[in-house]
């Protein structure tokens, strides 16, 4: 099987983080890129782990020298994921796993056009409103932000090759390890088939010339 790029995508509040957290819980045959931030860390996070804690001058180093699969500006901050990282998972054998926004995704998809995307999608407007509430969005001003980001989001989801709506965590979850499964059986990933097949083929053909020759020589006698 060969591993592949997944995206996870979706508006603010509507759970991606949390799907891809409980996948990376319950596969091994999944990992997680480190994302690169311009942002300090925040109490109890750690450089390598939560983020790739960068300053300003070392990201768009690394940005101009095209060490970054994708970035974009969020808050005043940049976040990116370094090609490394990507690597380094892929070179474990393991899917890799990208939670990341709509910019972001699509930059990934025109450096990598085997990467497979899903966008998640919320049950309703009033339960992302409730979701963004929760969330602490409750700021007028703040709310409306999110919302307006939310309908630019999913005027990008068509773009994606997998829609799933997280009504039910559980359910949700479910639904995006089945198209893993269903991807990692793609022709294109099994190698160890196709070596297989090609096999068959020739044990097959050399069993079918065996048995053709007596019937020939029977017929020259």
């Amino acid at each position: 099987m060969t591993p592949f790029l997944l995206i996870l995508s979706s508006p603010s509040g509507t759970g991606k983080t949390t799907i891809t957290k409980a996948l990376l819980a319950a596969r091994d045959d999944l990992g997680f890129s480190v994302s690169a931030t311009t942002r300090s860390p925040r109490p109890g996070e750690a450089d390598g782990v939560d983020y790739h804690f960068l300053t300003p001058g070392e990201f768009e180093r690394r940005r101009a020298a095209g060490a970054l699969l994708e970035w974009a500006e969020y808050g005043g901050q940049r976040y990116g994921t370094l090609a490394s990282e990507v690597e380094r998972v892929l070179t474990q054998g393991r899917h890799v796993i990208l939670d990341i926004e709509v910019q972001g995704a699509r930059q990934v998809r025109e450096r990598r056009p085997d990467v497979v995307s899903i966008f998640v999608l919320p049950p309703s407007v009033e339960e992302l409103v409730a979701r963004l509430g929760g969330r602490g969005a409750g700021q007028p001003a703040d709310l409306e932000q999110r919302l307006r980001r939310a309908v630019d989001e999913l005027g990008e989801a068509h773009h994606y090759d997998y829609l799933v709506v997280n009504d039910d965590r559980t359910q949700a979850v479910a639904e995006v390890a089945a198209i893993i499964d269903a991807e990692s059986r793609r022709t294109r990933r099994q190698q160890a088939s196709l070596d297989q097949i090609q096999e068959l083929r020739r044990g097959l053909t050399e069993l079918v010339a065996n048995l053709s020759r007596p019937a020939k020589q029977q017929g020259k006698g």
